[in-house]
């Protein structure tokens, strides 16, 4: 097997350039140019936890918030945050989970308040 010759190389330039997103760094491409979906691990992980937590309250496997994040060693606080995400509109969570959000929906936005109507939560996330 021979190598080509360098005049058979082909060089290819994509300007890009780093951001940081969620902790860790995302290469962002210029201007004009789709990057491909992909779902934002984070998000996706918190609203699986969401509603597994939602479905063991409901099943009274566990009856307080506060016993079931002492059981998962987490601050109620949190955990209350994490449910509120079963209230997002099925669209929101839909696009959470085919990485169609938006680059601009992060955990820490979708962990704070939000309005309950799936209307107004559209808006609110840009979507």
């Amino acid at each position: 097997m021979t190598r080509p010759a360098p005049a058979d190389t082909v060089t290819l330039r994509v300007p890009f350039r780093l951001a940081k997103r969620g902790g860790r760094k995302e290469m962002r491409l210029p201007e004009g140019i789709a990057p491909p979906r992909r779902p934002d691990d984070a998000l996706v992980k918190a609203l699986a936890r969401a509603f597994r937590w939602k479905r063991m309250l409901e099943s009274g496997e566990f009856v307080t918030v506060v016993e079931l994040a002492e059981r998962e060693g987490i601050a109620p606080s949190y955990m209350t945050r994490v449910l509120r995400l079963t209230l997002l509109a099925p669209d929101i969570v839909e696009a959470i989970l085919d990485g169609k959000q938006g680059p601009k929906v992060s955990l820490a936005q979708v962990l704070e308040p939000f309005p309950l109507t799936w209307q107004h939560q559209a808006k609110h996330f840009s979507l």
